[in-house]
C-alpha cells in the first residue's frame, strides 16, 4: 500500500505505517526530523502520484479557532490556508484523511466526521483533534487512560499541563504515538483488504 503524510516532518505516522511494511512517505516544505522516506518540497506536486492512502496535516496557523482574535487581521491568510484544505480534501486520491484542531474549517467547509483525544490510545493527554474522512473508518479507541495534568494560566485560562510546558508550536502539533499507531494499524487493514478485492 502506497500512502503519503502530507505536510508532516516529525515521521510519526509515516514511520507508524512504515513499520507495518507499507510504502509510505512523508511531505513538507521543511526537512524531516526523523531520517526516511521524505518528500521535501510542495505536497501539491506530487498528490498525483497513485496513492492509495494520504493522511495530511494542514498548517493550522489561519484555521484554528485557539487563535480566533487574531482573525480579523489574516482574511487573506485564512482563505489560503482554506483553499489548501479544500485541494487536499479533494485530492484524486481514494482514501483521504485530514487531521486539524479544532478550527475554521467546520464552519467554512464542512464538520469534521470525527473527534479523537490522545487519552483515547494510550497517551495520558488532552489534545482535541478533529478529522475529516474520505472512504476510510472512524478510528476505534485502543487504550483508554487519564487526561493527563492540567494548569490554569494567569489569565484563568485552563490548559493541559503538557501544552502549556511546550512552547514549540512545531511540537504541540506532532501527531501522538498511540494516535499514529491506531491509524496505521486500523486503516492499513481496512485498504490492504479492499486492494486485494481488486
Amino acid at each position: 500500500m502506497r500512502v503519503l503524510i502530507a505536510c508532516e516532518m516529525s515521521g510519526r505516522v509515516r514511520d507508524a505505517f512504515k513499520a507495518l511494511g507499507h510504502d509510505a512517505w512523508s511531505c513538507d516544505i521543511l526537512p524531516t526530523e526523523v531520517a526516511g522516506n521524505h518528500i521535501q518540497g510542495d505536497v501539491l506536486k506530487v498528490i498525483n502520484q497513485d496513492w492509495d492512502l494520504m493522511i495530511a496535516h494542514p498548517p493550522c496557523t489561519h484555521l484554528a479557532v485557539s487563535g480566533a482574535k487574531h482573525f480579523w487581521k489574516k482574511e487573506k491568510e485564512q482563505e489560503e490556508a482554506l483553499e489548501f484544505v479544500t485541494y487536499l480534501m479533494n485530492a484524486p486520491i481514494p482514501r483521504i484523511v485530514i487531521e486539524n484542531p479544532v478550527s475554521v474549517i467546520s464552519s467554512r467547509i464542512r464538520k469534521p466526521d470525527q473527534i479523537i483525544q490522545p487519552w483515547m490510545f494510550g497517551d495520558e493527554y488532552q489534545k482535541t483533534t478533529c478529522l475529516w474522512l474520505k472512504n476510510v473508518p472512524l478510528l476505534q479507541p485502543t487504550k483508554i487512560v487519564g487526561k493527563g495534568e492540567f494548569v490554569v494560566t494567569p489569565s484563568g485560562k485552563r490548559l493541559p499541563k503538557w501544552y502549556s510546558d511546550n512552547k514549540s508550536a512545531k511540537n504541540r502539533s506532532m501527531t501522538f504515538p498511540g494516535i499514529a499507531a491506531a491509524m496505521a494499524d486500523q486503516w492499513s487493514k481496512i485498504v490492504v483488504e479492499q486492494l486485494e478485492m481488486f
